[in-house]
Order: structure tokens, then C-alpha cells, then sequence
């Protein structure tokens, strides 16, 4: 993995200027020797104006932390709302597939497929999409594009008892860093706990917050998850996760890049919510991989159930996967796949994955020019355009379900 001036083509990244996530690109970009990525604006792409230039690798990243760009792809004022995710996510893929219409028109190449995107920012598809694939996946009620929506805590309620899910995650289907996520425990009727970081004003306007809360009563519980429902749904079943000394429960997000798990982290905390930015704290791989061995599992073949999940995405170079360890650190499932899954600063290259010495952006500019295919040939794993389109789950789940969608 080291690329070179002459191998390497231009570079353009789609981002928020100024974004943390765009610096380290181009902090990356400039590590290896190469010309600065052109930045195209989430604002330009959201007025129409993005624009390519011939040859050109695009890479798609977040449009997070922007204000202005939150505003017009949910339309709300306060970016710690959390409704309108399923506005968001509506305005948002079309916003990607203009993306891909312009890089198309110009000669230029994407590093992240609209389609895979379409898949990823949705819980029930992207679940859906690794079962079939027979990558292990916590049991859903939700999963895949056939499913009816889920309504409100009546029919969450509903699934859990079909499903003999006396604990289960209820998720936002279009959420990330676990807005909208629930972690809710049943024991018989009207006893109900629920662990959130969603916070609920006398108004009943829900509001992600940096503390994580339970709710315990099932009054409650329903009143968040009924104004959670009109944005979609997602239910799976809550497995127990291994965990390390302390009694902290433990999951991994391991970056994989261009087919190959390069970086790894492990995710440690009291709830059960692991996420760094709810208190969550980084613990230590070697300890993992040792306790993964010491109970006669693989880490190898641990990194192999996250390199199967990225396979379900092959034209998308980098994907972020949630690994959960089962108890006993012997079984793994994965728990999400996330598009914009490599925000870890500072973290190098696992040993033997190509990557030693680089952090997740060095290793995705390196990993460019593998992305090259010779004239007339399709990259590895990419199908024909109308393959795609006759088996795209994300536009057959739309069809299904227009009517309970915010217009755009």
C-alpha cells in the first residue's frame, strides 16, 4: 500500500470544507506525495452545482457536522433533534445518486458505490443484505425490504413477543452514533426498561443527548418510541457481549478497505451503548485478541466474518463494521456496516493487513489505485448497471413503501 504521484489518479472528495473528516483526507493526501484532492461541497451538491473533472477517484464522505447542510437534507433548525431521519435519508440518496450522475457525465470514477450507500443508511436493508449473504447477524424482526413498517411501541411490542425477544435493540432504520437507539428489556406486562441517549422534552420533541438514560416505565418507553416510529424502525434481537476486565462489555469496529480488514478498536462501556461519544472507552486489542485465542476461537476468522460483511458492498473501497463478541469471546455477529464508519484518528494499521504505520486515510489513499481497472473492464465484484437495478433492495424497499415516506 504505497501509492505514487504517477499511479495515483486526481483525487476529489465530497465533504463539508473545513470538517475534521476532509482534513484528515487531505492530510493524507498530502502524506503521500500526492496533489490536494479538489473539494466539492455538500452545499454545491445540494444546489445542483457539483461538478467533475475527467479520471478523477471521488471519494463521498459525511455530510455531518454542518449546520446549514443538516438543515436542508432534515429540515430542522436544532441539529441535535432527532427527528427526520427519514427525510434525511430521502434527500440524502438522491443527493448521492446526483453525485454519481455528474462523476458519470465527467469521465470521473467514485470510491463509494449510490447503491451500497442507499443500503448501508438503511438498518433494515443493510441487515437484510448480509443474512442472505450468510454473514451471522443478530435475529431481526425487521430485516430486508419485504418487511411491513413498524408503527409504533404497540407492534415493537408485538414483534418481540412473535419473535421471543425479551430484550431487543429498537433502532432508527436511518440513524447513526446511535441516535435513536434503544436498548429495551421486557419482563412480562407493563415491565419494561429502556437505555437511551434520546432525551424528551414536556413538548414530546426528542433531542440526542451526551448522557445515556433509562427509562422505566412503559409509559414512557412508548412515548419515545411512538415519535421515534414515523421515521422507521428497526428491531433485532440483543445479544450478550463478551466483556473485559472491569465487567465492561466489549464490541470492535474494525475499518475494512478495499476487501481487507485493516483497522481495528475495540469499544468498551458500563451501558449498552458502546459508542466513544456516550462515555464509551477505547480498550486494549491485544487483550481481546488474546482472550478471543485463550477461548479456542480465531481472530483471524473474527476479521474474516467483518471482511464478509464489506463483500456484501464491492464497490464501495471502505466500509466501517461493528463487530459484537458473543460471551466467551468464541462467536461474532456483526451489527451494523456503516458508509462513514473510519472517523478514528490516530489509529494505525493492524499487523499483516497492508496497512502497519497508517491510519485509516493514508490506507484509503493507498488502496486508490487498486481501484483501477483497465479500459473496457469493470472493477472487481461490480455488476452491469441494469443487474444492479433490476436487484437494487434499496429502491425496490422505496416502491414498497413511497406512502410512508416525507416527500423530499
Amino acid at each position: 500500500m504505497s501509492p505514487s504521484a504517477n499511479s495515483t489518479p486526481p483525487l476529489a472528495v465530497v465533504g463539508n470544507p473545513g470538517n475534521r473528516r476532509v482534513a484528515l483526507f487531505q492530510e493524507a493526501v498530502r502524506a503521500a506525495g500526492l496533489p490536494r484532492a479538489r473539494t466539492v461541497s455538500w452545499r454545491q451538491v445540494l444546489r445542483g452545482e457539483a461538478a467533475f473533472l475527467p479520471g478523477e477517484r471521488v471519494r463521498i464522505d459525511s455530510p455531518g457536522e454542518d449546520a446549514e447542510v443538516e438543515r436542508l437534507l432534515r429540515g430542522v433548525d436544532d441539529p441535535a433533534r432527532v427527528e427526520g431521519s427519514a427525510l434525511w435519508y430521502t434527500r440524502f440518496t438522491s443527493a448521492v445518486r446526483d453525485v454519481g450522475r455528474a462523476a458519470a457525465a465527467a469521465g470521473a470514477v467514485l470510491l463509494s458505490d449510490p447503491h451500497d450507500i442507499a443500503v448501508l443508511f438503511d438498518k433494515r436493508l443493510c441487515h437484510g443484505v448480509m443474512d442472505a449473504a450468510g454473514v451471522p447477524v443478530p435475529d431481526s424482526a425487521t430485516s430486508g425490504p419485504a418487511t411491513a413498517p413498524v408503527r409504533d411501541w404497540t407492534g415493537v411490542r408485538r414483534l418481540m413477543a412473535e419473535h421471543r425477544m425479551p430484550r431487543a435493540f429498537v433502532k432508527l432504520a436511518h440513524g447513526s452514533s446511535a441516535s435513536g437507539v434503544l436498548a429495551v428489556e421486557t419482563a412480562g406486562p407493563g415491565r419494561v426498561r429502556a437505555t437511551t441517549s434520546v432525551e424528551r422534552d414536556e413538548a414530546g420533541r426528542l433531542f440526542n443527548s451526551l448522557r445515556v438514560r433509562t427509562y422505566r416505565t412503559e409509559r414512557e418507553v412508548a412515548a419515545v418510541v411512538d415519535a421515534l416510529a414515523p421515521d422507521g424502525l428497526h428491531v433485532e434481537r440483543w445479544l450478550p457481549k463478551a466483556s473485559v476486565r472491569g465487567g465492561r462489555v466489549a464490541d470492535l469496529r474494525v475499518v475494512v478497505i478495499a476487501g481487507r480488514a485493516t483497522h481495528a478498536v475495540v469499544r468498551t462501556s458500563r451501558s449498552p451503548m458502546t459508542n466513544l461519544h456516550l462515555g464509551g472507552a477505547r480498550g486494549d486489542l491485544h487483550e481481546v485478541r488474546a482472550a478471543v485465542e485463550g477461548a479456542g476461537g480465531s481472530w483471524h476468522e473474527a476479521l474474516a466474518v467483518c471482511e464478509r460483511a464489506a463483500a456484501c458492498f464491492p464497490d464501495t473501497l471502505c466500509v466501517g463494521v461493528d463487530l459484537l463478541p458473543a460471551t466467551g469471546w468464541r462467536r461474532f455477529a456483526v451489527g451494523e456496516v456503516n458508509a462513514f464508519g473510519d472517523l478514528l484518528p490516530r489509529l494505525t494499521g493492524l499487523p499483516g493487513s497492508g496497512a502497519e504505520g497508517m491510519d485509516t486515510y493514508r490506507a484509503q489513499v493507498a488502496a486508490v489505485p487498486a481501484k483501477r481497472s483497465p479500459a473496457g473492464e469493470r472493477p472487481a465484484g461490480r455488476r452491469p448497471a441494469e443487474e444492479r437495478r433490476a436487484n437494487d433492495p434499496a429502491k425496490n424497499y422505496r416502491a414498497r413503501n413511497d406512502r410512508d415516506t416525507p416527500a423530499a
